[in-house]
């Protein structure tokens, strides 16, 4: 899409993020064309579950990529950069959970926080020497992936209409939002996470209506997920 409709160059790497020398292989070949100006962390894997029935398996699948791959290419590409002389940008996009905790996706919770702590430490850090990090948490901004993850049948279906703005984010806000931060324009902006949900968090973390959910209704969320 980028290509037909902006005419821009575009190249694509495939890399296991999980893997931190995967991620430093991708960043050579990448760093052999020319340097990044921009990352953006935005790989991360979630699903609902009651926390006592989560295996150190599933808990390690949620935290893999959503922790150790943002940190991995953030060190990767950081590194680089501080070896350059190349200033840059770090964006990570993160969740409300940050802010409020957030039940029954508790593995993600933990890493999006985690990650808000990295750019809140590498702003001081990396600061000096050219390079800013910034943090998003987006409300809801509704996908089939993360819809299916996150609101299976049984879920409670009046959730936007309780959004003090009365409905989902558009995705062209969240882009907007991100190109302003990643751009010169936001350049004494660092070690900041703004927050886009429509003041969503400020009413519900986003997660109570599950706690009115029956055993029943938890046996069939696994039952679907070990199939799928």
């Amino acid at each position: 899409m980028l290509r037909s409709e902006f005419g821009a160059k575009v190249a694509t790497a495939r890399c296991d993020i999980r893997d931190g020398a995967a991620v430093d292989a991708m960043m050579d070949a990448v760093w052999g064309e020319a340097p990044i100006d921009v990352l953006v962390n935005n790989a991360a894997a979630t699903f609902i579950a009651q926390s006592e029935h989560l295996s150190f398996r599933a808990a390690d699948a949620i935290l893999a990529p959503t922790l150790h791959g943002t940190m991995y290419c953030t060190l990767a590409a950081g590194r680089r950069w501080i070896e350059g002389k190349h200033k840059g940008v770090v964006l990570s996009i993160l969740s409300t959970s940050t802010i409020t905790g957030r039940a029954f996706t508790v593995p993600s919770a933990m890493a999006k926080t985690a990650v808000l702590a990295m750019t809140k430490s590498l702003a001081v850090e990396w600061g000096p020497k050219g390079i800013r990090t910034v943090a998003i948490a987006p409300g809801a901004f509704p996908t089939p992936g993360a819809s299916g993850q996150l609101r299976p049948e049984g879920r409670d279906e009046g959730w936007a209409h309780r959004n003090p703005l009365g409905r989902a984010g558009e995705h062209g806000e969240l882009a907007n939002l991100a190109s302003f931060l990643i751009s010169d324009q936001a350049g004494y902006i660092n070690g900041e996470m703004v927050v886009q949900d429509g003041g969503s968090h400020l009413r519900s973390s986003g997660a109570e209506d599950l706690l009115q959910w029956t055993d029943a209704q938890w046996a069939k969320q696994r039952e679907a997920r070990a199939k799928g």
